[in-house]
């Protein structure tokens, strides 16, 4: 159990990888594909057993934590706890996606009551209502493809509004 204990403590922070990729193997990797991976990756990493004629480039890899990477994952009970502190610590670390670019509201377009458009590189359209606005979503993707940009304006009250105007 204290290996588990460890393994959350290194987990906390995020990773750069994690145990399937320093393997090379996918998340439902079998048994069988475990135990190959492991044993290829400590041939490939292990100076005497490489030849200098070799294409591949020489891998630094820490043996002891590929050691760890395959005790943890060829164990079933192990591979779970693994797995749901992997889980855990993404979640954490997911923060939703990065925009492109900031953009003021100034920026945009009314294309009608409560809807401002602004052109997307691609030649979409990012969209934004006052809905978004008053319940202070920011990001805003393009209706065309995958960009999101941050559009920047501040919400006025209707107490700000009647001492300012």
């Amino acid at each position: 159990m204290s290996h588990l204990l460890d393994l959350r403590t290194k987990l906390d922070t995020p990773p750069n990888g994690d145990f399937y990729q320093l393997l090379g193997i996918t998340y439902d990797a079998p048994p069988s594909t475990i135990k190959s991976a492991y044993h290829k990756a400590l041939l490939t990493s292990h100076p005497d057993k490489r030849s200098f004629s070799s294409a591949i480039p020489p891998v630094d890899v820490d043996i002891a934590l590929l050691k760890e990477a395959y005790t943890t994952l060829s164990n079933v009970s192990s591979r779970v706890a693994y797995d749901n502190i992997l889980r855990n610590a993404r979640v954490k670390t997911s923060t939703g996606p990065r925009p492109a670019q900031v953009i003021s509201l100034e920026d945009f377009e009314e294309a009608e009551e409560g809807v401002w458009t602004h052109a997307c590189r691609c030649g979409g359209t990012y969209r934004i209502i006052e809905e978004d606005m008053d319940a202070g979503r920011h990001l805003v993707g393009c209706e065309s493809c995958s960009e999101v940009v941050w559009v920047g304006y501040e919400l006025v009250t209707d107490e700000h509004r009647a001492t300012n105007g």
